[in-house]
């Protein structure tokens, strides 16, 4: 029989709470790095998938996610929670901590808008908005759904799935390979889709407004407690060691990063503090609670110092990943994910199923390394492949990137009738103050 637990309850909803204000958070960071002509374009995006998402997931995503059933490892029943009706207290997800159903599907609400939103950055000034939109409904319900349904619903890559029986129970504490995996490889399927922005590699496209970065990185810091401490449910000890985590992976993170960008470059700059704040959040997302303090810094140092070379991957090989998805996301969930399989301690396992995690680096051997390794690899794939086919429907149907004229005159203007800052002839009026 459920029991209400007031504290847990009030901790959630405050957890929730704090991940809604990410997507926010993530269109600051976002807008800031684009040029000024297609800022408020880069921030509609994300305010764009908070709002058709929160809609989808309400109407089918949860009972799709978490419903019973288990069809194809893929999907639960739709129709079960449709319109998160026919519920009772005891299905909550949370149920077992004294958190209402209602509290656990706007919880998990809030992950599947911020996977969605972060896709948006490696597309930045050239898709059309109302193509963005219909990508996101799209990817949403065809793969988000069914990553998070195989990670944590019961498919195949959850405790009760193939990989656990035949190795060892994945570990995706808070969303490394649900959010940051997916989204980073579908942000490179999409991206190369599109193709390049028109001048890429040979103009310079700076950031236009850091200061705006710098916020957007201090939401989003501030915003991920309730992501990875919300992941256990419960205002416990476990919550209290994924909190500590997050402080200092970040930290750690940031700091490898500017230290990367000063032995390469001479310059430790405020783009790299914040980028590096960001590699950090999501390295720790998916160990946030599976890896001691020593683990934690060591997923930083690395997260810090692999994402800040690996966001120049794409002149290398020429994709155009705009505000680095590939590089920060996808490399940062990557490092998380694997590096569970190194530095996951039993003294953090109380919500582990049997009580017993140990990576390889703790003497637990090497199948959870293999675990983790196996299961990042299936979600590249997943992610990649069917972002790729959705995004080359809608190029062959509705059409995806916008004509060119909008794209270098500034797709705000066009697109949405309206300018981030006062202009007059295509310039920032200047004012001079006498």
């Amino acid at each position: 029989m459920f029991e209400l637990d007031s504290g847990n309850t009030a901790f959630m909803i405050l957890a929730a709470s704090l991940v809604l204000l990410m997507t926010p958070a993530l269109a600051f960071f976002y807008g800031g790095m684009v040029r000024g002509k297609s800022v408020l374009n880069m921030m509609m995006m994300s305010f764009g998938a908070l709002g058709l998402v929160s809609l989808i997931w309400v109407l089918y995503g949860y009972s799709a996610t978490f419903g019973s059933g288990n069809y194809l490892g893929l999907f639960g029943n739709p129709f079960e929670f449709f319109g998160l009706q026919g519920a009772s207290d005891e299905s909550s997800l949370m149920a077992a901590t004294g958190v209402p159903f209602l509290v656990a599907a706007g919880y998990q609400a809030t992950f599947a808008i911020i996977t969605v939103a972060l896709i948006s950055g490696a597309v930045a000034d050239r898709m059309k908005f109302g193509s963005w939109m219909v990508f996101a409904g799209v990817w949403a319900t065809l793969v988000y759904i069914p990553m998070a349904h195989m990670v944590w619903g019961g498919g195949h890559l959850s405790g009760a799935g193939a990989i656990a029986e035949a190795l060892s129970v994945p570990i995706d504490f808070a969303g490394g390979t649900v959010v940051h995996i997916n989204a980073g490889a579908a942000g490179l399927a999409l991206a190369l889709v599109l193709g390049r922005r028109k001048g890429f590699g040979r103009e310079p496209m700076r950031p236009h407004n850091l200061p705006f970065v710098m916020l957007g990185a201090a939401l989003l810091w501030f915003g991920w407690f309730g992501f990875n401490a919300g992941s256990e449910f419960a205002a416990d000890a476990t919550a209290g060691r994924a909190w500590v985590n997050t402080v200092v992976a970040t930290a750690v993170a940031m700091l490898a990063w500017l230290v990367t960008e000063k032995v390469r470059d001479g310059h430790a700059t405020s783009l790299g503090a914040a980028s590096g704040i960001v590699a950090g959040l999501v390295a720790i997302t998916p160990a946030a609670a599976a890896v001691d303090t020593w683990g934690a810094i060591v997923i930083g140092l690395v997260a810090g110092v692999l994402c800040a070379l690996a966001v120049g991957l794409k002149y290398r090989f020429g994709y155009d990943d705009s505000l680095d998805v590939v590089g920060v996301h996808l490399v940062g969930g990557l490092v998380g994910t694997v590096l569970i399989g190194l530095f996951a301690t039993d003294a953090n396992a109380t919500w582990y199923p049997d009580g017993a995690l140990n990576g390889l680096f703790y003497g637990g051997g090497a199948t959870q390394l293999v675990t983790q390794v196996v299961v990042a690899l299936i979600a590249v794939v997943f992610s990649f492949v069917a972002t790729y086919v959705i995004a080359l429907v809608l190029r062959a149907t509705i059409g995806v990137r916008a004509p060119e004229e909008i794209e270098v005159g500034g797709i705000d203007q066009s697109v949405h009738g309206e300018s981030a800052y006062e202009t007059l002839g295509g310039s920032r009026v200047v004012t001079e103050v006498k």
